[in-house]
């Protein structure tokens, strides 16, 4: 069985909606993820944001407009009266649900069940289409199945479990819809993977279930070798290893959520890349196997802020690395970057909101400097140790580009750079350049 996750704009409107249907009913064996329809996360958070706020009668306002639009939808999507009348039942339902959240005390508990509202409307809405175009399927309750444990890390023996339970109360049956991004938490409340989500449902279900491949499509033909927001005539790359799919990944490729790469690799899972708008795109393949030595493709981190720490004491002192590390634990801050030197330690991170009280600390025994406004441009493939010529031709490449840090050797997928932001497209640019 393969398991197939589409995100929000497969499922944007009705006409997307119909195109994926035809898409998905070939007859193979397949479990469908469906994040919400595109827009409605974001509506959602509006719409607690506002009750948290207090602004309850903002908050009718935006759940009206919400429903205004599902409305739309179920009208343009269904060709016959019943399927309508389902689809108008589910729609008040929830709807429904939503303003009772909205109306009542207003904990994290009930935010996080308004935001799970979103994936529940398409999936209800997608299989009531299906079922009006005879299209055997069985809506799967991805909150029977998906937890979280106290960690919000998935407890996979308990989905392993759960996920089969359930695939086995349908003995026959091939096609599955089930809810991206929402799950329980142990206490059996509706929680939720964070943004990406729908990406580590796919992933961590085809662990589960040791699917035979797990499909992210998207609206874009693959992983490409460059930022094709920067760069014009990029293209998608056939073949990546799981390390350096996670290395894109984390350092800027938005196609995949970096989480998203871990169940999969753990469980030796091919994950594969295509792009819905155009299915029979070959798009990017990620397994164990890397193709050999060479250079991939290029992606950039923003909002990276630089941290250099010199202290005359840190001369062979066996303890000075601890003692930072240690400052940098405690504010559960993780660091992307860093290189060090006899006396000083640079390093970097991309989450700025115990900085203050980090830069304070540090300040107890060494001198401390901030730079803010900063990027990551990294270059991923296979560098081994013994394999001459690629950092001749990295550098060759951005030698008019100044360079404000340099991570190599830590990876045998990552030569990694810090520029100023300014400088990132510059730098992507060349890059593409000298390297492709």
């Amino acid at each position: 069985m393969k398991i197939l996750k589409f995100g929000g704009t497969s499922v944007g409107s009705a006409e997307r909606m119909r195109a994926l249907a035809g898409l998905i009913n070939d007859g193979a064996p397949k479990i469908v993820v469906l994040s919400a329809m595109a827009g409605t996360t974001n509506a959602l958070v509006e719409i607690a944001g506002a009750v948290c706020a207090g602004e309850r009668v903002k908050a009718e306002g935006l759940i009206g407009a919400l429903e205004e639009k599902y409305s739309a939808v179920a009208a343009e999507l269904y060709g016959r009266g019943e399927t309508l009348a389902g689809g108008k039942e589910l729609l008040a339902s929830r709807f429904a649900e939503l303003r009772a959240l909205a109306a009542g005390p207003f904990t994290g508990k009930e935010e996080r069940a308004v935001l799970a509202q979103g994936e529940l409307l398409s999936t209800g809405l997608f299989q009531l289409l299906l079922e009006e175009g005879k299209i055997d399927s069985v809506l799967l309750p991805a909150l029977a199945f998906m937890r979280i444990d106290a960690d919000g890390e998935p407890a996979m023996a308990y989905i392993e479990a759960e996920a089969g339970k359930e695939l086995a109360k349908h003995p026959g049956k091939e096609l599955f819809i089930t809810q991206g991004y929402i799950c329980r938490n142990p206490a059996g409340e509706i929680d939720n993977l964070k943004r990406g989500g729908s990406d580590y449902t796919a992933t961590i279900l085809g662990a589960a279930i040791r699917a035979e491949e797990i499909q992210i499509w998207t609206d874009i033909d693959g992983m490409h070798n460059n930022d094709p927001r920067v760069v014009e005539g990029t293209s998608p790359i056939a073949e990546l290893s799981f390390d350096e799919a996670a290395e894109l990944a984390y350092f800027g490729a938005k196609i995949l959520h970096p989480t998203c790469i871990l169940p999969a690799q753990l469980r030796n899972v091919p994950v594969r890349l295509l792009n819905t708008m155009q299915p029979a795109a070959r798009g990017t393949l990620i397994t164990e196997r890397t193709a050999g030595d060479q250079i991939k493709a290029v992606a950039a981190k923003d909002g990276i802020t630089a941290i250099k720490i010199k202290s005359g004491r840190m001369l062979l002192a066996y303890g000075f690395l601890r003692a930072v590390f240690g400052i940098f634990e405690r504010y559960k801050t993780p660091i992307d970057m860093i290189t060090t030197s006899e006396v000083a330690v640079s390093l970097t991170i991309d989450d700025t909101k115990n900085l203050d009280a980090i830069v304070r600390e540090l300040k107890g025994f060494c001198s401390v400097e901030v730079d803010y406004g900063l990027t990551i441009v990294c270059v991923v493939g296979s560098f081994t140790a013994e394999k001459e010529g690629y950092a001749l031709k990295i550098f060759e490449a951005m030698k008019n580009i100044p360079i404000r840090m340099i991570s190599y050797g830590g990876s045998e997928n990552n030569v990694s750079v810090l520029v100023k932001t300014e400088r990132k497209s510059e730098a992507l640019l060349a890059l593409n350049k000298g390297l492709f």
